[in-house]
């Protein structure tokens, strides 16, 4: 079984297991995900085990789940199977996207972007990463969530 959530931890999910994974270029999921391109994959006996998502019906023919907290995109529900977003699985290393879709939509530059130089932190950014305390949710279930005295 396969877990994952949104960032806050106000929805969390189990699926028993995983389709195709796919990288949708359409514009509908560049602006749902707010990126270049929409990762997800097909999930099998979804089951919301904390919380649920919030919906936006982006067509005639597509409903998008997404936590109502922290905005996570969380589902793409074309009326077959429910598909979610690679990202929020809490090992996303297991759902390698197979294919691409709707390419006449796929930005020019999506291509190249691997080959694009890191660039070295600064003095400053290193401070800022060193001291920076994450309030996203664990890649793990948790009994609760915030953690007490943390809210």
């Amino acid at each position: 079984m396969n877990s994952g959530g949104c960032q806050c931890g106000a929805v969390r999910y189990r699926v028993d297991s995983l389709g195709g994974a796919s990288i949708c270029h359409c514009r509908m999921c560049q602006k749902a995900f707010g990126s270049f391109y929409a990762p997800l994959v097909t999930a099998h006996s979804l089951q919301w085990t904390r919380g649920e998502p919030k919906y936006f019906e982006s067509s005639s023919k597509v409903t998008r789940g997404f936590c109502g907290d922290c905005g996570t995109p969380m589902t793409y529900d074309w009326g077959g199977e429910v598909e979610i977003a690679i990202a929020t699985l809490d090992n996303p290393a297991l759902a390698a996207p197979v294919v691409q879709v709707n390419e006449s939509d796929k930005l020019s530059f999506v291509d190249k972007l691997h080959k694009l130089p890191f660039r070295q932190n600064s003095d400053a950014e290193r401070t800022f990463m060193d001291t920076l305390k994450s309030h996203q949710h664990p890649d793990h279930d948790t009994k609760t969530w915030p953690p007490e005295g943390t809210a």
